[in-house]
């Protein structure tokens, strides 16, 4: 077996190849290329295993390899750096440094998504990354509602069919009139964006167990349980609920030392996608669940809102590792009674 260390970057890439011994066989600077990868590492007779970090642009050279390596593995690239930090470094170090922790069995993996699921990702990410530029035109919208102090009509949503026909008849001075103009285009084009991928939508949730259950979730509707059924992909690979909590990067940073333990910031380590799904629950779960909005004032009341709703979308991550690994519904519980279960 030869073991081949890749630190990948987007114009150039570094690849070297060591032996069962730790002998170099290649080191060599290549285009970031399929060719390339194909080029340098034919005419080997003994099969080959990769890796390659999960950096910003993992996925071409995770697939390129996987074209000509039997094996390729994803390294998580901060537990890399904590097993073999270097005081020098190079992308020659980081490639050669990589193989050799192959050779070791010593790579810390990361999760690598197949290329469907990765492209059914980037669909969602960007109906995501349309929706939360939607709230922030409405929030700028009501902002300068309010700073004219121009009083609201009754309506259930400002931005609903009636909402949306009265805001197109307020006048306000200039040129905030022409910001409350441009500000309503907008949202009719992130809108219609956003009724594109609709159809994806159906298709993703038609049929699929876990959308179903994910869906029964207070705060959790058809988009963020097909975003993060196919953000997770795997539930089985964490073991607990916390361990899936760590990885959306909900849980607070501690730092221990003798009978001193201090819990600071979030982490905000792991996938920020699912982060911000399950901060986006919130307030709807808050709203049609008795049992987490008692949860949530609870919480509130002794710290702050900001605090209450962070605790809240990380009781939700947690329920969804419980519904997803027991494959059953969501079941309200009283306050009462202590926990939410699944049915």
């Amino acid at each position: 077996m030869l073991y081949v260390g890749v630190d990948a970057h987007k114009s150039a890439s570094q690849i070297t190849v060591v032996d069962a011994t730790g002998k170099i066989l290649k080191r060599k600077r290549i285009l970031s290329c399929e060719a390339a990868v194909r080029q340098a590492l034919e005419g080997y007779q003994e099969p080959l295993k990769a890796v390659v970090e999960a950096s910003y642009s993992w996925a071409p050279m995770y697939d390129w390899l996987g074209q000509v390596a039997d094996e390729v593995v994803l390294a998580h690239p901060l537990k890399v750096r904590a097993i073999a930090g270097a005081r020098i470094k190079t992308d020659e170090i980081d490639s050669e440094t990589l193989a050799h922790l192959l050779r070791a069995d010593l790579i810390p993996q990361a999760h690598a998504s197949s290329r469907e699921t990765r492209a059914r990702e980037g669909v969602l990410r960007q109906r995501m990354f349309f929706t939360r530029l939607r709230t922030m035109l409405k929030n700028r919208i009501r902002a300068l509602l309010v700073q004219h102090s121009v009083e609201l009509p009754k309506v259930t949503d400002l931005f609903g069919s009636s909402g949306d026909e009265w805001l197109r008849t307020v006048n306000l001075p200039e040129p905030d009139g022409s910001l409350l103009r441009q500000s309503l285009k907008m949202m009719d084009a992130l809108q219609q964006q956003i009724a594109a991928t609709d159809g994806l939508l159906k298709r993703l949730a038609q049929g699929d167990e876990i959308v179903r259950l994910l869906a029964s979730v207070p705060g959790i509707g058809t988009f963020l349980s097909v975003l993060v059924r196919w953000e997770v992909e795997e539930m089985t690979r964490f073991r607990e609920a916390k361990k899936f909590a760590s990885y959306t990067g909900l849980v607070p940073s501690s730092y221990a030392s003798g009978n001193r333990i201090v819990h600071g910031r979030l982490t905000k380590q792991g996938n920020k996608w699912l982060r911000w799904a399950f901060i986006e629950a919130v307030s709807p779960a808050v709203r049609t669940s008795p049992y987490l909005r008692s949860y949530y004032q609870r919480i509130k009341l002794r710290r702050r809102a900001k605090d209450a709703r962070t605790a809240t979308a990380r009781k939700l991550a947690e329920l969804v590792w419980a519904i997803w690994t027991e494959r059953r519904c969501y079941e309200e519980r009283t306050a009462a009674t202590g926990t939410a279960a699944a049915q």
